[in-house]
């Protein structure tokens, strides 16, 4: 492999690792809002229990989500010096403005949420909170802003082949950015929830029976039954904008290589670049037709549009964009499977009522999240190659000369690093919960415990 490949791998293992983090800061700052709303409102311990452990959990994801950051930020200059040198006269604001506005936000007051429960009136420990929580959303919004913009951009021109930003408003507020943020912003929501649901989960299978256990795993299911829906719709109107402004994304999403009616919706299929053709496909007739354009015979755009005269492919990969989809919209469905099962137990038996086998699986579920994210990310950004910044820049210019050994050894001590950060992280997350459920065994006050089923309340 050439340095572009492998720089490409690199960017794309820093991102995946980072991304991680921030899909839980995002949401899980405002949950813990929540928590902290409800002890000043009721004044019962449970929530102030449920946002210690939870700040914990918060705290740890930020400075992992911070470090990674960094490394990214670096790599703009280091594989990818074509990309500021184009583009940076609008890249390098907005990437400001997060640090200005977001950044500065979350880190100037995350040590009162974390250490100032105890020590500042309560408002204060409120407010902090507040900021927090809507530092990690800024910080969302002027990423997402940026991502959107180059892969819909608008609100430039170029001089001298270099970008120049001719309104602000356009550039932010690009054709995209209000679609890709809702579908972010649920999808972190999605991602704490499920785990929230499945550490609690976890703890009750550890022995934990106390209230701020019920709570939180009562709560996150109903939750996420909720707004999985509304993250089915965000999800439909995104794709529906998608084929707007990048039909080539949508055809690679969809493996259909002739533009063409009544085209079929493909669970599955083997798509082969080289014949440009799938070669077994399992579909729904009339399917995609149906999703794309909401007509039977619908229109659906093909992947040999996006091929040159001369033969360059102007389209992305197939086969990854393909499958990143399919693993996106198949975990969104076991989630939703997962929850509608929550909360129609909890609503025939309670939370004492939940089986073993489904806590279990709540359990599985944990990280669920962080799967239907990457695979989502993974269709974004695949999906707009061969372009850095969609009909602007092409990844292939903005490169960096850098010896493909340099690159190689470099990725593969990222890639070290990572795994081993990523299994300190979840095993500090499991050793978390079960010493929040060892210590809460037996509770000084009787109403931190639920009645067992199988063992009456004294």
């Amino acid at each position: 492999m050439d340095s572009l490949i492998l720089s490409r791998i690199q960017f794309g293992a820093n991102i995946s690792f980072h991304i991680l983090f921030p899909s839980i800061t995002i949401a899980l700052g405002w949950l813990l809002l929540v928590f902290r709303l409800r002890e000043a409102v009721t004044g019962d311990s449970k929530w102030q229990r449920a946002y210690q452990f939870w700040v914990k959990v918060f705290a740890l994801s930020f400075g992992l989500g911070v470090v990674s950051g960094i490394t990214m930020s670096f790599q703009f200059g280091t594989n990818w010096p074509g990309f500021m040198e184009t583009v940076g006269n609008v890249a390098g604001p907005l990437l400001g403005y997060e640090v200005l506005t977001a950044f500065f936000l979350e880190a100037g007051f995350l040590g009162i949420m974390l250490y100032g429960s105890n020590r500042v009136p309560g408002w204060l420990h409120v407010l902090a909170t507040v900021l927090v929580a809507v530092g990690t959303t800024l910080s969302a919004f002027w990423i997402i802003a940026l991502n959107s913009w180059m892969q819909t951009p608008t609100g430039y021109e170029i001089i001298g082949g270099v970008a120049h930003a001719t309104s602000w408003r356009e550039v932010i507020f690009n054709p995209s950015m209000p679609y890709r943020l809702a579908h972010m912003l649920l999808a972190s929501a999605m991602t704490v929830l499920f785990l929230v649901a499945g550490l609690s989960a976890y703890r009750r299978l550890q022995g934990d029976r106390s209230r701020e256990v019920v709570a939180t795993l009562k709560g996150a299911l109903v939750a996420a039954a909720v707004l999985i829906p509304v993250q089915i719709y965000v999800g439909d109107a995104h794709g529906l904008n998608t084929l707007q402004y990048q039909p080539q994304k949508i055809a690679a999403m969809e493996g259909n290589w002739e533009t063409g009616p009544a085209k079929p919706l493909l669970l599955f299929a083997i798509p082969d670049q080289e014949q440009r053709r799938n070669l077994f496909e399992i579909g729904i007739p009339h399917g995609a037709s149906l999703i794309l354009r909401h007509e039977w015979d619908g229109v659906v755009p093909g992947l040999n549009d996006y091929v040159t005269a001369e033969g360059e492919i102007l389209h992305p990969p197939v086969a990854p964009v393909f499958f990143a989809f399919r693993v996106m919209v198949g975990m969104g469905m076991l989630m939703l499977l997962v929850s509608w099962t929550g909360a129609w137990l909890l609503w025939r038996r309670g939370v004492e009522g939940l089986p073993v086998w489904f806590l279990r699986v709540t359990t599985a579920m944990s990280l669920s999240g962080w799967v239907a994210v990457l695979a989502g990310w993974y269709t974004t950004e695949i999906g707009r190659q061969p372009w850095l910044v969609s009909g602007l820049l092409m990844t292939r210019d903005a490169v960096s000369p850098v010896a493909t050994p340099m690159v190689a050894s470099t990725l593969i001590g990222y890639l070290t690093l990572y795994v081993v950060l990523l299994i300190a992280y979840v095993m500090t997350l499991l050793h978390l919960a079960r010493r929040a459920a060892h210590g809460q065994r037996l509770p000084r006050d009787p109403r931190d415990v639920t009645p067992s089923p199988l063992q009456p309340a004294e």
